[in-house]
């Protein structure tokens, strides 16, 4: 939550996602937590001071390197915030330089690859399908840093379409499409990531009450479904010359979501075998696009 913060700004979307976690979770000592935040009454110091081992200070640390870096490389603020936070957590710049290096690769790949793909040569409903499947396997994966990858492939699809299309975008109109949806970087990774990272930890943090393949299974159907209607409804947008309205396109969004919920039992296979086959170095490797299109 104080990640989500650390570019100095909140909006509404990302409020929601810290009202899910918190929801999600339903432990009260949460709620206030959350509220705390809302208020500017917590800094990172104070929060560290309550982790209880050299495992959920990793873990802590991870997990806001996440949200920073999810909509691209951190700027000032954020490196501030998460060097307040290593010191706070007590942990050396070794031991977090790889996690560093990892998650700023992701996030300068994707970000400056959104708008190097070419547009899908075959039909576009099986470009989608593929697309939904790529994103919800990378749900899957354990390490939360693999998140990032998730909202500029989004955005990759919904470029590659309008192109299909004859439009010209840039990187603004296209995250303004997707943020019409509620698909905002740090909205989007701030629930995934924390009920991912805090699973990881249930059993001696939570007690095991969040049920950990429950919720991955249903972070990977989520994301699927997003990434399916996101599809979807941008082929019909950019086909329609962009004249839908914000209430026909989030009426669209809503249909192929349901759509799309009703697909995964029949694609849940393709999802887990194609998670089986990613990891962090293979995902921070863009300019061919050879894994991914």
């Amino acid at each position: 939550m104080l990640a989500s913060r650390a570019d100095g700004t909140m909006d509404s979307a990302e409020q929601r996602a810290v009202d899910a976690v918190a929801a999600r979770i339903g432990n009260p000592d949460v709620t206030s937590l959350a509220e705390q935040v809302a208020a500017g009454q917590l800094r990172a110091a104070e929060l560290a001071s309550r982790l209880s081992d050299a495992e959920a200070r990793r873990v802590a640390y991870k997990g806001a390197l996440t949200i920073v870096n999810a909509d691209g490389s951190a700027n000032e603020s954020e490196r501030a915030f998460l060097e307040e936070l290593r010191v706070a957590l007590g942990l050396s710049s070794a031991e977090v330089a790889e996690a560093m290096r990892t998650a700023g690769a992701l996030a300068e790949a994707h970000v400056s690859g959104v708008q190097t793909g070419k547009p899908p040569a075959g039909p576009v409903d099986e470009f989608i399908l593929q697309q939904a499947i790529l994103t919800g396997a990378l749900e899957i994966l354990p390490d939360g840093l693999a998140n990032i990858a998730i909202l500029p492939l989004q955005l990759r699809m919904v470029y590659q379409i309008g192109q299909r299309h004859g439009q010209k975008l840039d990187f603004d109109q296209i995250k303004d499409l997707a943020a019409t949806f509620g698909l905002g970087a740090a909205a989007q990774s701030l629930e995934s990531v924390a009920m991912k990272l805090i699973g990881g930890l249930a059993g001696g943090l939570l007690g095991g009450m969040l049920g950990g393949g429950t919720r991955i299974a249903t972070g990977a159907i989520i994301t699927f479904a997003a990434t399916y209607a996101l599809g979807h409804v941008s082929d019909q947008y950019y086909a329609q010359g962009r004249r839908l309205s914000v209430a026909d396109l989030k009426a669209l969004f809503a249909r192929f979501q349901d759509d799309a919920k009703t697909i995964y039992p029949r694609v849940e296979e393709q999802v887990h075998r194609q998670a089986s086959t990613l990891n962090l170095q293979s995902l921070s490797y863009w300019p061919g696009c050879e894994k991914f299109c």
